[in-house]
């Protein structure tokens, strides 16, 4: 059940195409089936980082049995995804990862 919400001031052509890669990144990353990936791309967002609104991204990542020891490697391949896509420098990209209980997180009208 990964979860990504991508919040960016960046500009984005094709943000269909951009999902659909990131949902792709997310199942290959996690080793999970791209069946259950759900991406949302919220833009244009007013942004600031870093006292600027140059291009930003805050990428909120949650997924059921996310171990600790993946979010190093998980952050690296993100923010090089995001900086090749978008043209965001990684400085300027946040990731919030979380791993949610499994009787938090709910799907087909049960949890799971």
């Amino acid at each position: 059940m990964p979860y990504l919400c991508l919040h960016t001031n960046a500009e984005i052509a094709d943000p269909d195409g951009l999902a659909d890669a990131l949902g792709k990144l997310a199942a290959q990353l996690l080793g999970k089936s791209e069946r259950f990936v759900m991406v949302e791309i919220v833009r244009p967002v007013a942004m600031r980082f870093a006292g600027t609104g140059d291009p930003c991204a805050l990428l909120d990542f949650r997924s059921l049995g996310l171990a600790e020891e993946a979010t190093r490697d998980l952050s690296a391949q993100l923010c090089a995804f995001l900086e090749e896509k978008l043209g965001i420098p990684k400085a300027r990209i946040y990731i919030a990862f979380a791993s949610p209980r499994r009787a938090f997180w709910g799907w087909d009208g049960r949890t799971f």
